[in-house]
């Protein structure tokens, strides 16, 4: 499984060792809530990654959800890469977020941890060798490594890092299988995506997307296009009008930009239809959390 703090890389890294466009990516942090499935194939071994919402502190019901993701795939990871982004900085990264990382979930999960400092297009090779003996020397991992995510430095050297630790077994998923999550729930989440890059403030933070109606048409008839219905859940009214923007302009925008995405992920063309709907404090009700799958 990969862990670490919001915004360092976890996501662009499980596409980077996919080469291809898993999981959502946005520069805001706290994009990515629910874990989610990559499986790596090469000649030697075939890897299943679980990508997870960052570590931060809960302030309402769903950081708590996805904070309790994080807990449920430690159990069950052969192996954790345990991602810290290089700040640039005096202390080449957030040792202070180190510190509670290894103490608090990895030392009591008892997993083998590969230590990833990303983005090491930041800083020099000097650096990355200081950081790297310092991460050694504090908390001992099974590795460290420095890599680049956005950039591809060192992901084939990751991959021959963790082989080693990965369980004696034949191949679970075959060689074509990207992912074991439905092709609906990457469709909601290219529209959680086009949300987060469109619109600023509270707005992304505080919007769902649920998949109400999925209707392959197009393979049955070419003439037909599938249909995708989604509600767009916010919590207040006046979100939903910042999400529906002057005489629809700003909807037909988000439309049309994840409909293009999503017509290359499925290979199909796709009627794609947004409605908002308002559920006041969403994210602070068990109720509704459940029912979106948290």
């Amino acid at each position: 499984m990969i862990i670490g703090p919001p915004n360092a890389g976890k996501s662009t890294l499980l596409n980077g060792l996919l080469d291809y466009k898993l999981s959502i990516v946005t520069p805001k942090p706290q994009t990515t809530r629910k874990k989610i499935t990559g499986i790596y194939h090469n000649d030697n071994c075939q890897i299943i990654f679980l990508d997870t919402p960052g570590i931060m502190k809960p302030q309402q019901k769903l950081h708590e959800s996805m904070l309790a993701v994080i807990r449920d795939t430690l159990k069950d990871a052969d192996i954790v890469l345990a991602l810290l982004p290089y700040s640039g900085k005096k202390n080449y990264f957030d040792r202070e977020f180190a510190e509670e990382l290894f103490s608090q979930w990895l030392k009591p999960a008892g997993k083998p941890v590969i230590t990833v400092l990303n983005k090491c297009d930041l800083v020099n090779e000097d650096r990355q060798l200081l950081a790297e003996e310092f991460v050694r020397n504090t908390w001992n991992p099974a590795a460290v490594l420095s890599v680049s995510a956005l950039n591809g430095t060192n992901l084939p050297k990751l991959v021959e890092t963790i082989s080693p630790f990965l369980p004696l077994n034949y191949p679970l998923y075959p060689e074509d299988t990207l992912s074991t999550a439905p092709e609906r729930f990457f469709v909601s989440e290219i529209i959680r995506e086009k949300i987060f890059l469109l619109y600023g403030r509270e707005v992304p933070y505080s919007t769902e997307v649920v998949i109400d109606e999925f209707k392959e048409q197009h393979e049955n008839d070419p003439a037909r296009k599938d249909l995708i219905r989604c509600s767009v859940v916010v919590e207040r009214e006046t979100q939903k009008q910042i999400l529906i923007g002057s005489k629809g302009a700003a909807l037909k925008k988000l439309g049309q930009t994840a409909r293009k995405d999503i017509e290359e992920m499925l290979g199909r063309p796709v009627f794609l239809e947004l409605f908002i709907k308002v559920r006041p404090d969403w994210r602070k009700k068990n109720n509704l959390l459940k029912s979106y799958g948290y």
